[in-house]
């Protein structure tokens, strides 16, 4: 019996001794042991799982979770989670929360405002709806490191799902026009055939004092498209977690073939300190956001708590005269809080925007830089030394059509050539300002081209409302953005991490410079910061230092500044200005002014001017026609 038994076992013996040597299990084995003798490591068995996790299977997606969450403006937006197999268990691996993106302007209609909400309420049901059915089925057993085939399927189902909408809405056009046709034979009893309503005599008909460019239609955002930008995130997360490096660092790589960048400059941080409201009884409608840059020899640290000390000093000099609260309130801890009521915050706190930053109204666009040369000064700081400002104009929101003019001020109205005069008299009289975002609509292209030959060698001109679609932004490999220093990127909808690897890359060529910037539903998720970080981002726009979903995207920058200074590859960040030259100006008259062109320069094919990095000397030969 023993010897049949033995016979028996001899087959299973053999299969499992040819399976292990097939893996080189005994060989790994010997190798492991030998190794771990010499080191004696205080944990035997956690060594020998390192040693052996080496040649384990890489782990692959096995599961994608979709679910509607909140943001920090508390509107529903979308968390997706990923799951992979890894050493055969099934394990969570990261989660990315999206930031919500509303072009309602501030001032709408209610029933436009609830309208809005209903349809991102869809959108979100509908993106859960793609993340765990769909997509969930589609990229099952891909590899979250293999970020480009992910991005490419996200993109072709993106585009199916363009298309299935267009032909539905097809379809709704010709049964709209079937139903007007039947409508149509049925004679009406209140207007007779062939008679025209005649218009009152001296009744005048608004129309435009003068011809603007017309606003661009708005773009269509796809009902679910979040679930495109949320998972090509998740992905990226995902990749970084299973390579064990910083997401930062897994950007960079794959926007530059996976060569390891020997130094990574930080972005500098536009810090929104004032949010300047457009109500009654303030009259200043210009200026959105007032931002604090810190300037490129301080640490990103030593930046932040300047901003915080000008902030303090802000909510000061805005705390209202005699109703500043008590220091025996404000520094009492035993329990007298019941006679004195509750303790007492300034009222500057009590204004606190969802940008983070304080509410505040102004009667002239003097008014908020005067504040903060002020600020600046009872501190000791000088403004364009210590700290520099940038001021989002968000032009976009201030067109009058009918008249064809900017509303700068209540009842204040200026040409789109008036508001470049402006301009260029604005930053003479106040230099320390760098950066002006959205000075003009992106359809007044003629006068963005006239105010970066006028002050693109003293600030940066920034397009943000331009380049709001990253979808629209690329035409083969040309930008569509009127003429301009940089723009404003926003990962929002269908965007992908791929889309922006490949928009930077551009930009970075054509000399422009890119801003990352939060949208205004801001989420707790902090992936901004390495996307910035990762893909050489020249500044990032985060908002200001209060609201949880915001500081916590600033204490992610803080730790990879601590981070890249350890190991000793942080660079510091320059301010380089862009000095345009109008492209129909002879090559002859302007060798006097620019210097000849480089290699990197913009290639002759590009629709945008040329440009050269260079600072313009401070009187133009006669024979120049730079405006």
């Amino acid at each position: 019996q023993q010897q049949q038994q033995q016979r028996r076992l001899q087959g299973p013996r053999r299969e499992a001794a040819e399976y292990y040597r097939d893996h080189r299990v005994p060989q790994r084995m010997e190798e492991a042991l030998n190794a771990l003798f010499l080191q004696r490591p205080a944990d035997l068995y956690g060594e020998l799982a390192n040693y052996f996790s080496k040649f384990s299977k890489a782990p692959v997606i096995c599961k994608l979770v979709g679910r509607k969450v909140l943001d920090g403006v508390g509107q529903p937006t979308l968390e997706v989670e990923i799951y992979c197999t890894v050493k055969n268990y099934e394990k969570r691996i990261c989660s990315t929360v999206m930031s919500s993106h509303s072009q309602i302007p501030e001032n709408a209609l209610p029933e436009t405002t609830e309208a809005d909400e209903k349809e991102r309420s869809d959108s979100v049901n509908t993106a859960v709806e793609w993340v765990n059915e769909s997509l969930n089925t589609m990229l099952r057993d891909l590899k979250p490191t293999d970020q480009c085939t992910v991005d490419k399927m996200l993109g072709e189902y993106f585009t199916k799902k363009v298309e299935e909408k267009k032909e539905i809405q097809k379809q709704e056009e010709e049964e709209a026009e079937a139903t007007l046709a039947l409508t149509s034979c049925i004679p009406s009893a209140t207007a007779l055939p062939g008679k025209k309503k005649a218009a009152k005599p001296g009744k005048k008909v608004a129309v435009a004092e003068r011809t603007i460019p017309p606003a661009e239609p708005v773009e269509s955002v796809l009902c679910g498209s979040l679930a495109i930008g949320g998972t090509s995130l998740a992905i990226a997360k995902a990749g970084a977690t299973i390579s064990r490096i910083p997401l930062y660092l897994h950007v960079a790589l794959l926007k530059c073939n996976q060569d390891s960048p020997k130094e990574i400059t930080l972005p500098l941080p536009m810090v929104t300190l004032l949010n300047c409201e457009k109500i009654s009884p303030s009259k200043l409608k210009l200026v959105k956001e007032v931002m604090l840059i810190p300037p490129v020899q301080l640490s990103l640290k030593q930046g932040i708590e300047r901003v915080l000390d000008i902030q303090k000093e802000m909510m000061r000099l805005l705390e209202p005269p005699g109703k500043a609260p008590s220091p025996q309130v404000a520094d009492s801890k035993k329990g007298r809080a019941h006679n004195t009521g509750k303790k007492a915050l300034p009222q500057a706190l009590k204004r606190i925007s969802h940008l983070g930053c304080l509410i505040t109204g102004c009667d002239n666009l003097e008014q908020p830089l005067l504040l903060m040369q002020t600020a600046c000064n009872n501190i000791g700081l000088e403004l364009g030394t210590d700290m520099h400002l940038a001021i989002n104009c968000a032009a976009h929101e201030l067109m009058d059509y009918v008249k064809g003019k900017y509303e700068i001020l209540t009842g204040t109205f200026k040409r789109p050539d008036e508001m470049v005069d402006m301009y260029v008299e604005l930053i003479n009289k106040f230099p320390f300002i760098i950066a002006l975002i959205d000075p003009l609509r992106k359809e007044d292209r003629q006068q963005w081209n006239h105010i970066c030959c006028a002050l693109g060698s003293k600030c940066y001109l920034i397009a943000e409302d331009a380049a709001t679609y990253i979808s629209k932004l690329k035409i083969d490999q040309n930008i569509n953005i009127p003429t301009c220093s940089g723009v404003v990127l926003k990962y929002i909808n269908q965007t992908r991490v791929s889309d922006l690897i490949e928009l930077t890359g551009l930009l970075d060529g054509q000399r422009h410079i890119t801003i990352l910037g939060s949208p205004d539903g801001e989420s707790s998720d902090d992936s901004l910061v390495d996307l910035a970080v990762g893909l050489g981002a020249r500044f990032i726009k985060l908002g200001g230092l209060s609201r949880g979903e915001r500081v916590t995207k600033y204490n992610r920058l803080l730790a990879i500044e601590e981070e890249l200074a350890k190991n000793r590859t942080l660079r510091e960040a320059n301010l380089e200005f862009i000095a345009f030259a109008e492209e129909s100006q002879p090559e002859k008259q302007l060798s006097d002014v620019l210097p000849p062109p480089k290699q990197d320069s913009l290639p002759p094919q590009l629709s945008q001017p040329a440009l050269q990095v260079h600072s313009l000397p401070a009187q133009l030969p006669e024979n120049s026609t730079l405006t």
